[in-house]
């Protein structure tokens, strides 16, 4: 199992830096200047091309890259070109929102999509299954920020029970916390646990149908013991690899929902950046999400050998 982590997280380097230069590329070829925006509206070319220079904007795509990656390297992300803050200051600011909103998110999914997909499951064709896999439809084609406005109106502006907008650190009170993420995170977690049930579904009855699980009926085991230990195991790989894609969109899905609730995570930040080209800030937020990522990937793999020990081989 060790083996196959250190192999996991061996071959995420190159991806990452791969993910790294082709992100700087593409913010580099956003129309805009940054030293004309921090110059001011009243500069001088010369003003413009001297913070050009002050900010290194004046050397080659690579060089700049190179150094970036540099600092990066030994933990230094660079400076925000807005500011005085560091880059990881400021992503250490944002990004307690940002895991608060994915946690919750995640937590619904698996509440509701994996009950549901198993009781789908275990009641196929049923009039409760259909209801179940046209709702999931329903909810996979609906975009987050659609969701987020139909619940913020009746349950944050008609009726106040949740609050509209903000964020409240845990430090606040448990109750606090969850009540300014509740909204956003059903926003986030109604795709998700749509396509999660959709897949518990399609795996379980694929894996009831099976001889052994035949077998296990016949030697009369309790329906209890047949769905959980050997249906849910056997059918664990796939529902593990969608719940594991479920939080690259959880991530996704926070840089429009975020901005609806007026969340002070890396969704806002990432938007507020990519309009004013702080490219040292845009690089951090995608490195970041992008380590988080593998690390969930790698958390997946882990769970594959778990459940099917030759994928350890």
């Amino acid at each position: 199992m060790l083996n196959l982590i250190v192999k996991r997280i061996a071959s995420a380097v190159p991806m990452l830096l791969l993910v790294s230069f082709f992100v700087y590329a593409m913010v580099d070829l956003v129309p805009g200047d940054a030293a004309a925006v921090l110059a001011g509206d009243n500069a001088s070319p010369e003003q413009i091309e001297q913070t050009r220079q002050a900010l290194g904007l004046d050397q080659p795509l690579i060089m700049r890259y190179l150094e970036w990656l540099g600092g990066a390297l030994t933990g230094d992300l660079g400076t925000s070109l807005y500011s005085t803050q560091s880059v990881v200051h400021i992503l250490g600011e944002r990004l307690p929102v940002t895991l608060s909103l994915t946690l919750v998110t995640m937590l619904i999914v698996v509440a509701v999509g994996l009950p549901a997909g198993i009781f789908a499951a275990v009641h196929p064709n049923s009039w409760l299954d259909r209801t179940l896999t046209v709702l999931s439809s329903v909810a996979m084609a609906v975009p987050p920020f659609i969701v987020a406005l139909a619940l913020v109106i009746p349950l944050a502006i008609l009726s106040p029970i949740f609050p509209a907008t903000g964020y409240a650190p845990l430090a606040d009170g448990a109750g606090v916390w969850l009540q300014h993420l509740i909204l956003p995170a059903i926003a986030i977690a109604a795709i998700s646990a749509a396509e999660l049930a959709r897949q518990t579904r399609a795996s379980l009855i694929d894996v009831l149908g099976k001889d052994y699980i035949r077998t296990t009926r016949a030697k009369g085991l309790l329906r209890s013991t047949i769905i959980g230990k050997h249906g849910l195991k056997n059918a664990g790989i796939p529902i593990i690899t969608v719940l594991g894609l479920q939080v690259s969109r959880v991530l996704a899905g926070a840089v429009t929902v975020e901005f609806v609730f007026a969340l002070p995570g890396l969704g806002t930040l990432a938007v507020s950046s990519v309009f004013s080209r702080d490219v040292p800030v845009i690089l951090g937020i995608v490195m970041l999400c992008a380590v988080l990522i593998v690390l969930i990937n790698v958390l997946v793999d882990a769970t594959y050998g778990y459940l099917n020990p030759r994928v350890r081989v």
